[in-house]
């Protein structure tokens, strides 16, 4: 079996906006109110010079549980419009909850999860105190983390202090 040429060519405006339209309708495993447009972990679209889409995917932690779902789930929504696909991990530069878009932010809050409160910021973010999480219920900022970890590795779980319902935080990275 011979190595393909990593070789990516440009898609017509026209091709990515339908592939950009298959993409929106993939729901996150993990929050299916976000698609993987939404959340930030398409970071390329590309044809292969052998042919078909090449899917550039980057995991939103090392060793996160949804990232062979959500590359699975790619490639069968692309492959059902038509499409032959391939969806490569794409690792460098990592993550970010900066790359959450705002509609996926509002959709978050909407879902009561509250978004990420500031931009990553790397490893100093290890040493400052946790950053002022408004309620997605009733916007209070008089909240309370009680646990770093929340339903996922990716989120907190917190409580507000003026409704006293518990919420998860969508943690900064």
């Amino acid at each position: 079996m011979s190595a393909e040429p990593a070789v990516a060519m440009a898609l017509a405006p026209e091709l990515l906006t339908r592939l950009n339209g298959i993409l929106a309708q993939v729901p996150d495993p993990e929050i299916p109110v976000l698609s993987v447009l939404d959340l930030g972990v398409i970071r390329h679209l590309a044809g292969r010079p052998q042919g078909g889409i090449e899917v550039g995917i980057a995991p939103t932690y090392s060793g996160c549980p949804a990232t062979p779902a959500i590359k699975a789930d790619v490639v069968r929504a692309l492959t059902k419009a038509g499409f032959d696909a391939v969806a490569v991990d794409v690792l460098s530069p990592p993550w970010t909850t900066d790359w959450i878009t705002a509609e996926g932010r509002r959709k978050l809050e909407a879902f009561g999860i509250a978004p990420p409160a500031e931009a990553g910021a790397g490893k100093r973010r290890l040493w400052q105190a946790d950053p002022s999480v408004a309620c997605p219920r009733c916007g209070s900022k008089q909240t309370a983390k009680q646990s770093e970890f929340g339903s996922t590795p990716c989120k907190a779980h917190y409580t507000c202090e003026s409704c006293l319902e518990p919420f998860d935080y969508f943690k900064c990275i």
